[in-house]
């Protein structure tokens, strides 16, 4: 297996930029969950996402079929996605943009333990550890913020399953045969099994039409093409690349950004709690990633 390279200036400013677009994400699912059910719409998304991976595979001349003695690791990863997404949008549904947030990101947590066991050169050392305890208290700091809110603790529960499912598929590129599929090819596997899976599962979880309106059904697109189909596409390349818990560690930025849309977007507020978070993620994030 090879050894990924630590974070440059290129990679530092792609997972930053990722980071935005799934903090906005959590707003966006929040708001078109009163047009559509969680699952149902999370069922959207993956159809969504795969017909436009399949128009963007045929337009480049990537090959559909992934490569022979990895269909079944990619179906399992696709399994995992569908779980994954099941707990997500149903905490957005039952718990407040925050809580869900804090405890969903905190997959790198759980890749940087992982990977300290599982992949070589990923070894946690104390000053990553430090790095890694830092980030946390950002976060958490963060969360503490967001003052007020109606919370779950059933939907809280389903945002930390969800950060455990997303960690189990960053380890699962690296140590199973899905390493040697493109990353087009993992992710289409992904949402064609969620596609069928949460469609088949989405009566289960209540109604699936609720009041939709035009700015719901855009939410559904922007699912769809801007965060998985051109953003866990590069999520995924860059995986390739870069280390596992270095890449994993930038999602800590997603929800510190996702109070910030939730001010702007939500009316929420923002306080100096919350730059004094931003400085405690920053600073995570550099320890995390010394050579």
């Amino acid at each position: 297996m090879d050894q990924k390279r630590a974070i440059d200036g290129f990679g530092a400013a792609a997972l930053a930029g990722f980071a935005a677009i799934l903090a906005f994400n959590q707003v966006v699912i929040k708001v078109t969950g009163d047009g559509f059910g969680p699952v149902f719409q999370a069922a959207l998304r993956s159809v969504g996402a795969a017909f436009f991976l399949l128009i963007w595979m045929r337009a480049r001349n990537i090959p559909l079929a992934p490569p022979r003695g990895t269909l079944l690791w990619g179906t399992l990863s696709g399994l995992v996605f569908s779980i994954e997404f099941i707990f997500i949008y149903n905490a957005l549904d039952l718990t407040t943009v925050s809580r869900a947030s804090i405890l969903f990101y905190s997959m790198p947590v759980w890749v940087a333990l992982a990977g300290h066991m599982l992949l070589p050169g990923e070894r946690l050392t104390p000053v990553r550890a430090i790095g890694l305890a830092l980030a946390l208290v950002g976060v958490a700091l963060a969360f503490a913020d967001r003052g007020s809110g109606q919370a779950s603790l059933a939907g809280d529960l389903l945002a930390l399953g969800a950060a455990l499912a997303w960690a189990a598929i960053a380890i699962m590129v690296r140590v199973t045969p899905m390493a040697r599929m493109r990353p087009e090819s993992q992710l289409l596997c992904q949402v064609a099994v969620s596609a069928v899976v949460l469609m088949a599962l989405a009566p289960l979880f209540g109604a699936l039409i609720r009041e939709p309106e035009w700015f719901h059904i855009a939410g559904i697109g922007f699912q769809a093409i801007v965060v998985v189909g051109l953003g866990y596409l590069m999520w995924f390349w860059l995986m390739t690349i870069y280390q596992a818990n270095a890449v994993a560690s930038f999602s800590f930025l997603s929800p510190v950004l996702a109070v910030f849309f939730g001010w702007a977007i939500l009316g929420e507020t923002i306080g100096v709690q919350i730059w004094v978070a931003l400085g405690l993620v920053a600073a995570g994030i550099t320890l995390i990633n010394r050579r």
